[in-house]
């Protein structure tokens, strides 16, 4: 099952990697880094807010919607470089008391919102649609530890 995909994966001209393997591409400042299990949680809750267009993608309208004080989950890629495009939003999120967490992929990330571009910034806003997945997400993402 495994070869399966990873053969299509092949194919398609960008193998899939796992967790453990894209741990090595990440930059110095992606922490928090949210968990194999969490990272699957997070992109199921951005697939189900991409259905009911409940996201923000992309540094502008993440930074836009930041400063407008819209609430939600920020999810960052750790992979991103340079660091210089995005590291500036970590830090408006706790100024604001907004949970954050980084994932290892921004390809995975784009892929979870429902494109072919990667992404390196999504927000994920509240909607009763998924508010079960969305509360258990927020709960594990403030549990977080900040980093110092």
């Amino acid at each position: 099952m495994a070869r399966e995909k990873q053969a299509e994966a092949e194919a398609e001209g960008t193998p899939e990697r796992s967790y453990r393997e894209q741990l090595d591409f990440l930059n110095p400042i992606a922490q928090p880094l949210a968990s194999r299990k969490l990272t699957r949680k997070l992109y199921k809750c951005i697939r189900k807010a991409a259905k009911h267009k409940q996201i923000r993608r992309g540094v502008k309208e993440v930074q836009k919607f930041i400063n407008k004080g819209e609430k939600g989950i920020t999810v960052l890629a750790g992979d991103t470089l340079p660091i210089d495009v995005y590291c500036h939003i970590p830090i408006m999120c706790e100024d604001r008391s907004l949970p954050y967490a980084y994932v290892p992929s921004k390809s995975d990330l784009g892929a979870a919102a429902g494109s072919k571009r990667p992404t390196c910034v999504i927000m994920i806003k509240p909607h009763e649609e998924y508010q079960e997945a969305y509360d258990e997400c927020l709960e594990e993402v403030a549990a977080l530890p900040l980093p110092l």
